[in-house]
């Protein structure tokens, strides 16, 4: 090698090193020193708790989301009530039938889906199944091949493929089914054996999912329409599919856009605000619990000024002892603050819903945890109507009669090496 050519690759190496620093400086600064968008706010400019209506015009214009107005709400309690009711809807369409879901394994209830969407498509209505492809990995193949035959159109949800690494671990755990632009479904409930019957034994869990109609219906087409486009290009679009919706009841909901974010994600802001406009009392049921600690402490902090705080979680039976040990790592902080902790006993509760002073709710499919704050996208709907709210207050009463009460005594007292474990699972917190 010549001089000159030793004197430009030194000369290369020390440019390489200096990207090389400077990039890691960047990557520590960036992780050290949060942007302010990226972590959630620290108050309310209004002077103490907000009413129904104050959080409604509070929620709306600080995620810019419409407040809807006309809309009718059913809920529909465990597989019982629920399959029913959205075979019904499938067999009742004449246009349309659009299909999300995070999860649709095999079994029973999965063929009869399969086999109402094939009759459904073979008499001329327009099918559209997308599947998330890390939660149906277990569908049948020979199902998807049915599914075709008949004139459905069916997408698998970012499979895994070497052009989309950096976006696998952001995955659409969205429920949402809407037929004829007209009649939507959403809720926490997947197309599986284990969401049949009534929650009766550990095979069969506890679950709610709604039945909606009214104009909001168009936002649950728009949920769909994004992950659908994003699996196939295909872009959603006429009055077919997206009619005019008259006013069907009283229920004013906004419909949360939750997508993956590097900022305080809109769900975790509606939860943010939940815990720091409440006058009086907030229950939440959600299978897994593990927020991000800043999110947390709003449960703690809102507890301490005076409002009564419920958190229904899975006891013995839940399908990830990771998730369910990580939980309990936040147990000591809220019993301390003055939130009461039950723990549901005869099977794997997976409902997912939140309601504020017996006046307005969150459904949908977000958990109470960091992959459905950042990572996935999410279908909520926060729905101002009493009736709504009573109903489903009423149906946490029920559980909570199922339920076990968690006491600050009893978490002081667990061993030393269960407090380890427990810690060790909550490293995982940001995959959870």
């Amino acid at each position: 090698m010549t001089r000159s050519g030793g004197t430009i690759a030194v000369l290369y190496l020390y440019v390489l090193s200096a990207i090389g620093v400077l990039a890691l400086a960047s990557l520590l600064y960036n992780w050290l020193v949060p942007d302010q968008s990226q972590i959630a706010p620290h108050c309310l400019s209004a002077n103490g708790s907000l009413d129904a209506d104050e959080s409604a015009r509070a929620l709306s214009a600080n995620l810019n989301a419409p407040l809807v107005d006309g809309n009718a709400i059913d809920a529909l309690l465990n597989g019982d009530e629920i399959f029913p009711a959205m075979l019904e809807a499938i067999r009742q369409a004449t246009d349309s039938v659009h299909l999300l879901t995070y999860i649709y394994w095999q079994g029973a209830i999965a063929h009869q889906f399969g086999e109402e969407l094939c009759a459904a498509a073979r008499r001329g209505v327009r099918v559209r199944l997308l599947v998330d492809a890390v939660g149906g990995a277990k569908m049948a193949g020979g199902m998807v091949d049915d599914l075709k035959v008949a004139g459905c159109k069916f997408a698998w949800y970012r499979p895994l493929r070497w052009y989309n690494l950096g976006r696998f671990n952001n995955r659409t755990h969205r429920k949402v089914m809407v037929v004829d632009g007209r009649v939507g479904f959403t809720g926490g409930v997947g197309i599986a054996e284990v969401w049949t019957g009534h929650a009766q034994d550990p095979g069969h869990w506890r679950d709610d999912h709604f039945r909606i109609r009214g104009p909001v219906v168009h936002y649950l087409q728009g949920s769909f329409a994004v992950n659908w486009r994003q699996a196939t290009g295909e872009v959603l679009a006429g009055a077919s599919l997206f009619p005019d919706l008259r006013h069907e009841g009283d229920a004013r909901i906004v419909a949360v856009d939750a997508a993956p974010s590097v900022r305080i994600s809109t769900i975790g802001f509606t939860y943010w605000l939940f815990s720091h406009a409440a006058c009086e009392e907030i229950r939440i049921t959600t299978p897994y619990y593990v927020p991000d600690p800043r999110l947390h402490l709003g449960l703690a902090s809102a507890a301490q000024r005076g409002v009564k705080v419920s958190l229904l979680v899975p006891g013995p039976h839940i399908d990830t002892q990771l998730v369910s040990r990580a939980s309990k790592t936040y147990y000591r902080q809220l019993l301390q603050a003055g939130v009461v902790i039950h723990e549901y006993q005869p099977s794997m509760i997976h409902t997912k819903t939140v309601t504020v002073d017996g006046a307005y709710a969150l459904i949908g499919s977000p958990n109470f945890d960091t992959r459905s704050f950042g990572l996935n996208y999410e279908e909520a709907l926060v729905v101002y109507d009493r009736s709504l709210t009573q109903t489903l207050n009423r149906s946490f009463e029920n559980d909570l009669a199922n339920a076990r009460q968690v006491t600050l005594g009893e978490v002081e007292s667990w061993a030393p090496w269960t407090r380890v474990i427990n810690h060790l699972a909550r490293l995982l917190r940001a995959q959870l």
